[in-house]
């Protein structure tokens, strides 16, 4: 189902996979700096996660400017919550790479609210950009240091922006209850050598439902 979600004096393209019944929980995905909702991991995820009752709704947001994706992960957050359609008793935000950047400093902001009402269930990081390409020296850890509520990473061992036992050492200080699985071999755009992209996006999806099914009482299917 199409949308198009009001943001300030535009509208934000948006997708709604809807599972077959009554959804209880849902899931709001992003994209990375480049490319848009269509991109196929997202578009794998979100069927994935429809099939298995869980509501995913993507959308596209250009710029460049963490802090402008963040504002716009917002409005998507509390246009899905005054939904009439689907009342949810929760959502999980999740990004790619950059759009993993807007989803944690949304939450971080949410979970610092005085009027937190425990709607965001938690935070789903697929390639988080946690340094820039050889530049290990400056961590975008902070957003990830103030989060509360469950965060799971989805990260290739060998991403060129999330050197593996940096991120493990980011996570080791983290507060919030939190699990990282490693993709062997992949790189930042998820792509292994000798393996083929469904493969690969197989065992992300997978990862991703049975992390949240740890997370919220979702029947098993």
């Amino acid at each position: 189902v199409k949308v198009k979600i009001p943001f300030g004096n535009k509208y934000l393209d948006a997708i709604f996979s809807v599972p077959e019944k009554k959804p209880t929980y849902g899931v709001i995905l992003t994209h990375g700096a480049g490319g848009d909702m269509n991109f196929p991991q997202l578009v794998s995820l979100a069927a994935y996660l429809a099939s298995h009752g869980v509501l995913c709704l993507r959308f596209t947001c250009k710029g460049l400017n963490v802090a402008y994706r963040a504002k716009a992960f917002k409005t998507v957050v509390e246009y899905l919550k005054l939904s009439d359609d689907y009342k949810l008793s929760g959502v999980f935000l999740a990004g790619r790479s950059m759009g993993s950047r807007a989803a944690a400093s949304v939450v971080r902001q949410l979970s610092q609210d005085d009027d937190d009402d425990g709607f965001i269930q938690g935070l789903v990081c697929l390639s988080y950009p946690l340094h820039r390409p050889k530049l290990q020296s400056k961590l975008r850890e902070e957003d990830l240091l103030l989060t509360r509520c469950p965060v799971l990473f989805v990260s290739g061992s060998a991403d060129e922006m999330c050197e593996k036992q940096l991120l493990e050492g980011v996570v080791s200080k983290m507060k919030a209850p939190k699990k990282i699985h490693w993709i062997d071999k992949a790189n930042h755009g998820m792509a292994v050598k000798g393996r083929t992209t469904e493969d690969v996006m197989e065992e992300i999806n997978a990862q991703v439902f049975s992390w949240l099914r740890e997370n919220v009482q979702l029947e098993h299917k």
